[in-house]
């Protein structure tokens, strides 16, 4: 596998995971643009990926700040007119039980980890649509697959990110821009208070990376939830039941609650292609005749 000429950017990428990312996409070759808040630790991490033999530059600048995204954007475009790889990467934790939780810090989360994914992507996408190709890496977490207490904030961010990667994905398949969600488990200042000394020796950062590299190459899948941690790697689906028809009727709900089981089984249960898979199989559950999808653009 090579990367050789791709042009990526990775944000938040002056430590940790970020930096573990930015090492490993320069050992296969790409050009690497190393964002971060501080200019110093970019630039730290770009000089040691120049002293590697590497190409990279150092794009200090909040992901939250449009303006900065876009000048970002724009350097790197002057410097090498392309734009192949984006890694978000960029995030924060503040951590409380939902109960004693500010809004304010609901908000901040939210920012950082989807909104600043939305600018980052935003801005590249034409690009990647000009140019044919692209390769997208959101950042979620298994506490927005399944939840953990104290993160209502991040949980609700990091599953904002599949939904934004299923969309994405469909969009931007036709312009072979493919968009994959990496959900991993690391040793970072974001998990040193929270994980025992043995765990954070084996959940070294370095052994999440080369799953970015596999979704940011040329064979890389689109629409998929790659976990990964401690050098093992799986995937997570979010999938629906068949399910039962139940119709309407003043006893609907009491219905629902009786044949819970059922509707619940997940023997056969599929990993929809679209949303609207849903729609279609309850309308032809209902004795639809007709369950085509409106085409959209």
């Amino acid at each position: 596998m090579k990367l050789d000429d791709r042009v990526a950017i990775i944000t938040g990428a002056g430590g940790g995971l970020g930096r573990c990312h930015a090492l490993e996409l320069a050992r296969y070759g790409a050009k690497i643009v190393v964002n971060d808040l501080g200019e110093d630790s970019a630039e730290k991490v770009a000089a040691e990926i120049r002293e590697q033999g590497g190409e990279a530059i150092a794009c200090a600048g909040s992901v939250t700040d449009e303006d900065q995204v876009q000048s970002m954007v724009a350097a790197v475009m002057d410097k090498w007119g392309r734009i192949d790889i984006l890694v978000n990467n960029a995030g924060i934790l503040r951590d409380r039980s939902f109960a004693k939780m500010d809004i304010s810090d609901f908000c901040l989360v939210v920012d950082v980890h989807l909104m600043g994914a939305v600018n980052c992507t935003k801005a590249v996408w034409e690009i990647m649509r000009a140019q044919r190709y692209g390769r997208i890496v959101m950042t979620t977490s298994s506490s927005g697959l399944y939840g953990n207490f104290g993160q209502a904030n991040y949980g609700a961010a990091k599953m904002a990110l599949v939904g934004l990667m299923q969309t994405l994905a469909i969009e931007g398949e036709k312009y072979d821009i493919r968009v994959n969600c990496l959900a991993p488990t690391a040793a970072t200042q974001m998990t040193g208070g929270v994980l025992s000394k043995e765990a954070l020796e084996l959940l070294d950062p370095a052994l999440v990376s080369p799953g970015v590299a596999a979704l940011s190459s040329d064979a890389a899948p689109t629409r998929a939830i790659l976990c990964a941690g401690a050098g093992h790697f799986a995937c997570a689906n979010i999938t629906l039941t068949d399910g039962m028809f139940i119709g309407g009727g003043e006893d609907a709900a009491e219905r629902i609650v009786d044949h819970w089981e059922e509707i619940a089984d997940r023997t056969d249960d599929i990993t929809p292609r679209f949303g609207f898979t849903q729609g279609q199989r309850e309308l032809k559950s209902a004795g639809a005749d007709d369950v085509s999808m409106a085409g959209g653009s």
